[in-house]
């Protein structure tokens, strides 16, 4: 991919996003709709273009999590129908529905809000377990009064599983599975024909049942497994690729004498003549400060330590070993040779976070 001019960027696989897509779209019934979770500048990939490519693809939906990324998106030309999955301020339900965007409803607040707009679409959201967002049981009698008072249309009821990633483990989730198919039945006694909707990346891939009429596809489609027990579950009968590679460049070369301190508060002390290369990226960019001398990159064909402390656009590099290291040279951050999973274990966080937290200023290149 052309870099010229850039000190570091994201590298972005389309051929992978289409093997994704391809993969999850086989996992579903064909009369079941495909909703492309884009929220967060799409899991770090980069919001609209990502959204873009899967379009052309044919998902049927796309969520996002606030009206900003909605409105951003049809800005960009998406018509596809897009769902806020997160909460709509009351002051901005009227862009949501000026711009056909669904409004996910969560709380008595919210639809008090929403009903001023007779023709927002909303999603009503459940909670069924999760303690999280969404309507509990005990206020059934109040929501279904509140709703036909209102007359609005309700274009969506969902819910959200908690513990769908284990399938050693499936009881919660069935126990949410069976609570949902209860308010199911409700909704559909009262005259209500929404769009049922209850999983998300892991629970398609392992709770068929819970499908329903459409299934919220977010980590997988990015080739990143829910889970490692999902992986450990799944892979002999899948293969996930990786849509995203981080890159940076080698700025500066220098030799530093043993015994030398290195980087701030001296952290590392040399313990033999060494040569050291910089790149220009640091927690800034989204590279955590946890790494400091313990994450590794991949240069010339090795990986090789970071060491001292990863700065806030500087990291320091042992390329002692490396021959002919030199400015300019490409090095991987996270990529094939760098897994997320592996930057993830080593900063003590999931990679959901990892790759959600580069910074979205970086440049991504699809190709």
């Amino acid at each position: 991919m052309n870099h010229k001019g850039l000190r570091t960027w994201i590298e972005i696989d389309k051929g992978a996003i289409k093997h994704n897509y391809d993969v999850f779209r086989g996992f579903v019934s064909p009369e079941v709709k495909f909703c492309a979770v884009v929220k967060s500048n799409a899991y770090g990939h980069g919001f609209y273009e990502y959204a873009q490519e899967l379009a052309k693809l044919g998902v049927d939906w796309f969520a996002v999590d606030s009206i900003t990324e909605g409105l951003r998106l049809r800005r960009e030309g998406i018509v596809q129908p897009i769902l806020i999955l997160g909460y709509t301020l009351p002051e901005r339900m009227k862009e949501a529905v000026e711009n056909n965007i669904s409004i996910s409803i969560s709380s008595f607040e919210s639809l008090d809000a929403v009903s001023e707009y007779s023709s927002a679409k909303i999603h009503i959201k459940l909670d069924t377990g999760m303690s999280r967002q969404g309507f509990l049981e005990n206020q059934k009698e109040e929501l279904f009064k509140k709703l036909s008072d209102s007359g609005m249309i309700v274009e969506g009821v969902f819910t959200h599983f908690a513990a769908a990633k284990n399938p050693v483990l499936p009881v919660d989730t069935k126990k949410q599975i069976e609570r949902f198919l209860v308010w199911k039945k409700e909704f559909e006694e009262k005259g209500y024909t929404p769009i049922f909707h209850a999983s998300a990346t892991s629970g398609t891939m392992l709770f068929s049942e819970a499908h329903f009429d459409m299934v919220r596809i977010g980590i997988g489609l990015y080739g990143l497994w829910p889970s490692i027990e999902t992986k450990k579950f799944l892979e002999h009968k899948i293969i996930l690729k990786p849509v995203l590679s981080w890159k940076t460049i080698v700025s500066e070369v220098k030799s530093v004498s043993k015994g030398e301190r290195v980087g701030y508060d001296f952290t590392e002390r040399l313990e033999r003549d060494s040569i050291l290369a910089l790149c220009p990226v640091g927690y800034w960019h989204g590279l955590s400060r946890k790494l400091s001398g313990i994450g590794q990159v991949y240069v010339r064909d090795s990986r090789v330590r970071i060491i001292g402390r990863v700065s806030m656009d500087i990291i320091i590099l042992d390329v002692t070993d490396i021959l002919g290291i030199s400015v300019g040279d490409e090095v991987e951050l996270i990529g094939l040779h760098i897994p997320a999973t592996e930057m993830s274990v080593l900063d003590d966080t999931s990679y959901y976070e990892t790759i959600t937290r580069i910074n979205p200023l970086i440049k991504r290149l699809y190709e």
